[in-house]
């Protein structure tokens, strides 16, 4: 089914169809002064008759050009001569020609990555984000675009994500491995250090503050044949030892509990890694977490107040976040500006990403092409298509009246000197 084609711009189009009007004025005029010229030249010799050789010449090679101009569009002078209205009749065929020919020409892999190597995209990029201007409007995009989809992200479809997507995921991944690896890591880079440091500092601010609930923790478990005073005096005597021991541990950063610790932690980790039955017990552990009922409460929790403070921060134009986005930005740029061999990475990564999705969508893309014009009017496709290259095709015409008369005179001259 064929539908009307639309114009995208009015008042251009205007622009086209009376430059085209111009330069069919133009031509019909030399075709009409040739006739002119012949027909008051007609049966003289000597000079004139060089004259009339070449105007007739140039009615012939007007009219020639003019019917094949004429002939890629409609039938000429409405006779349905065979081969002509080619447009119309064709106009399938050509779409489908056009779209190999883009395809071929204008998508290949070669030509794409010449391309975007020679537009130095990166080098573009960073000279536009230098301008502090850019950059912040950047930042503003970006932070307008995701405090929109933040906002419409709704609790019930987190709730779904954590609950149908991640927690399933989780559970069918074995956890020993990777937490063995993270934890043999984490044990040679010394990384946990802080977090044992922090630890004793809160486990002896702990012990000062709480010698009665101490006092009474440990003495739950004394002997009930033994007397109270006694009780008393090894309970505080613990209690001081205790408070002494982690504040060594704490004060000392070679004492041997800390190496006992990392010990511990290591054999930890190899079990993890090789162990059958840690792996197992590691398992139901993830088991009963994951599946326990406060899990997704408690995501769902960290995540509202996760997106109340981060959409805080982008609500705030002058605040922290945006600040550093837009320094980040602007470093971002200098060093697209100065850094070549960052910008040869750059313009890589771009021409591969141009190249995969030429690869995986370009015949798509230029099936369009074929589509578009095959669902279009074929005589209302062949006005279009002459109203944006008949100006141009007119001086065909104009040439051919030109050149007829040169080629006309010039047999007359070689018929004259024969004779």
């Amino acid at each position: 089914m064929s539908v009307p084609m639309t114009s995208a711009n009015p008042a251009l189009d205007e622009q086209r169809r009376q430059g085209l009007r111009r330069m069919r004025t133009v031509a019909v005029s030399l075709l009409v002064a040739a006739a002119v010229v012949y027909l008051l030249t007609l049966d003289t010799d000597g000079f004139l008759g060089f004259v009339n050789a070449g105007a007739e010449a140039s009615m012939v090679g007007a009219i020639a050009d003019w019917f094949a101009v004429t002939a890629l569009f409609k039938h000429p002078l409405g006779l349905p001569i065979p081969h002509t209205a080619l447009v119309p009749r064709r106009k399938d065929m050509l779409g489908r020609s056009l779209q190999e020919f883009v395809g071929e020409n204008f998508l290949a892999e070669d030509v794409v990555r010449d391309r975007m190597r020679a537009a130095r995209a990166s080098h573009r990029l960073g000279t536009w984000l230098v301008n502090p201007d850019n950059s912040r409007r950047v930042a503003d995009e970006a932070a307008s675009l995701l405090r929109v989809g933040l906002s419409r992200l709704r609790d019930e479809d987190m709730t779904a994500f954590v609950e149908e997507a991640l927690l399933p995921r989780f559970l069918e991944e074995p956890i020993s491995p990777v937490a063995g690896s993270l934890l043999q890591e984490v044990v040679r880079d010394g990384a946990h250090h802080g977090l044992v440091d922090l630890a004793l500092t809160e486990a002896h601010r702990w012990l000062v503050e709480n010698e009665e609930t101490f006092t009474d923790v440990v003495g739950e478990r004394a002997p009930w044949w033994a007397p109270a005073t006694l009780n008393e005096r090894v309970i505080a005597r613990l209690h001081l030892e205790a408070v002494r021991w982690v504040a060594d541990i704490r004060e000392d950063p070679l004492h041997h509990a800390r190496y006992a610790l990392d010990d511990l932690l290591g054999k930890l980790a190899q079990d993890l890694l090789h162990d059958p039955a840690t792996q197992q017990r590691a398992e139901r552990l993830k088991s009963r977490v994951l599946g326990h009922p406060q899990l997704v409460t408690t995501a769902l929790s960290l995540w509202k107040a996760f997106r109340t403070a981060l959409l805080g921060s982008l609500e705030d134009p002058e605040g922290p976040l945006r600040r550093r986005g837009v320094a980040e930005l602007a470093r971002f740029g200098e060093r697209l500006v100065e850094d070549e061999a960052l910008q040869e990475r750059a313009d890589g990564y771009a021409a591969d990403l141009a190249v995969f999705a030429i690869s995986r969508y370009g015949e798509e893309l230029t099936t369009v092409i074929s589509h578009t014009i095959d669902r279009w009017d074929g005589k209302e496709a062949a006005r279009r298509i002459e109203l944006h290259v008949g100006r141009d095709l007119q001086f065909i015409r104009i040439n051919g009246t030109l050149v007829g008369g040169l080629v006309g005179l010039a047999i007359h001259t070689v018929a004259v000197l024969a004779a």
